[in-house]
């Protein structure tokens, strides 16, 4: 999936879209309309750069017209690539943003239950955010046990992560760099074997336990809990969550692209800042 500090541009936008920081701006909403029918997303503040990206693109008009062009049932449905505006339902999307990342924004308390709006990314290491690509969650209901099986495979994610910072490892990640670079094939498979072993086994970073009021919520409405800590959530569906379930029921190709199209006819932001 693209699958893809404050900065100075970030508190640039900030005061250009809620004016004085030191009045309380009540949490942002953004109307999006598509062909199936109007949802409304509120932003969430713990996630300001992306929310300030956000709200500056619906301003721009960069979100009309644009394709839902990932939709996986029971899954999520995926929005943002720029090249979706002029696209055939034939062309491959996906790859395409404004060529900017959003720094990781990954907040505890935010998690990916049905409705959630996530940033999506590349496999990069720091866990920065695509421009302009976003999913909306729908998952599904969850059990204990597939809780417990999800919270296993978020710390799995967590031990790569933290073992691909670890300075200590760093060397073996260069070797298998260059090993590739130097078209020594068989030597960067041995390499990586033994770096999947080690991040496997790695256990130098706290692990991560799915909350209890996460759990009820997963239990009671669904979502997709194996992607928290992993990827930025900085929003949520609060009307329209049928709209979700009627896009993501949409025929599908095998590469998961629809087979009609669904298009964002317009995003407006119904509570701009003074």
């Amino acid at each position: 999936m693209i699958k893809f500090f404050l900065t100075p541009l970030g508190i640039l936008l900030s005061l250009f879209l809620i004016g004085n920081p030191s009045e309380k701006h009540p949490p942002y909403e953004v109307e999006l309309v598509t062909n199936y029918g109007r949802m409304v997303i509120r932003l969430y503040d713990e996630t300001p750069q992306h929310r300030d990206n956000f709200l500056k693109l619906v301003q721009e008009g960069v979100y009309d017209s644009l394709q839902f062009h990932r939709i996986i049932e029971n899954f999520m449905i995926q929005a943002g690539d720029t090249r979706s505006k002029d696209a055939t339902l034939e062309d491959t999307l996906g790859g395409s943003d404004l060529g900017y990342r959003v720094p990781a924004e990954i907040h505890p308390n935010l998690f990916h239950k049905k409705g959630a709006i996530g940033a999506a990314r590349t496999n990069n290491p720091e866990r920065a955010s695509s421009s302009t690509q976003f999913y909306i969650l729908q998952g599904k209901i969850q059990n204990d046990s597939l809780l417990n099986h999800n919270e296993n495979r978020i710390n799995q994610f967590l031990a790569s992560h933290f073992a691909g910072k670890d300075p200590e490892l760093k060397p073996l990640l260069d070797s298998i760099s260059a090993a590739r670079t130097a078209g020594e094939l068989d030597l960067a498979r041995q390499l990586s074997e033994k770096w999947n072993q080690i991040a496997r086994a790695y256990s130098k970073f706290d692990r991560y336990q799915i909350p209890e009021s996460h759990r009820l919520v997963y239990q009671q409405i669904g979502g997709t809990p194996h992607l928290d800590q992993s990827y930025t959530v900085f929003g949520e569906v609060i009307e329209g969550l049928e709209i979700i379930d009627q896009i993501a029921a949409v025929e599908t190709n095998v590469k998961d692209r629809p087979l009609t199209e669904v298009r964002i006819i317009s995003m407006k932001i119904n509570n701009p800042a003074p």
